[in-house]
């Protein structure tokens, strides 16, 4: 199931991707390349992170072909993409928290702490997003829109917690799934966002 989730995870971003570059009139190299990134960076990172060789799109160069199959097709049907933003908020949600149920379980198959799994899933979640920001020269919308990189840190403590409690595996997967991707949408829908930090030394 997770499998699964991550493929539509990965096909939505790099979608995504596609369309902020599009925004900043890229070509299509351009394109394909802020799409891959957007959809697999935050792997990227966390793998050169813990140093968990080879990395995800080196093992399943497929993963590579997929995402940029996905950026070339999104330049065709962009005039549609406004009418399912809806699905891809809640394709992205979705995505959000399985990058993030990745991140936490490569981590503690590495032999890795609890805290360091928790980081490692909000890496994974976000950091795609980041990187995408920056190469279209933007400040990253994670740290100026409703709650993101929080989704991903409650959703990483709630696996981890599950597992620590001996949830099985699956079961801790499910209830991480559904309370992320809740959280997630309630903070879109009504704009729950983090106190910002507002500093002005003009006098």
């Amino acid at each position: 199931m997770l499998l699964m989730l991550y493929l539509v995870a990965i096909t939505a971003e790099a979608m995504t991707g596609a369309l902020s570059a599009g925004r900043r009139g890229m070509d299509w190299f351009g394109v394909v390349l802020i799409a891959c990134v957007t959809a697999l960076g935050g792997g990227s990172v966390r793998d050169m992170l813990l140093g968990h060789y080879p990395l995800t799109w080196v093992k399943h160069p497929e993963y590579l072909v997929l995402t940029t199959f996905a950026a070339l097709v999104t330049i065709f049907i962009a005039p549609l993409m406004r009418h399912l933003r809806s699905l891809f908020l809640v394709l992205d949600a979705l995505g959000l928290v399985a990058f993030t149920l990745i991140g936490c379980m490569t981590a503690l198959e590495m032999g890795q702490g609890m805290l360091v799994a928790s980081v490692s899933g909000v890496i994974t979640g976000v950091f795609g997003g980041i990187l995408r920001d920056i190469f279209c020269n933007d400040i990253p919308l994670i740290f100026r829109r409703e709650l993101y990189a929080s989704v991903s840190f409650a959703a990483a403590w709630c696996f981890l917690l599950c597992t620590y409690w001996n949830m099985p595996n699956e079961q801790a997967i499910f209830v991480t799934l559904f309370g992320g991707l809740l959280l997630r949408l309630l903070a879109i829908r009504f704009n729950w966002e983090m106190p910002k930090f507002v500093y002005n030394d003009a006098h």
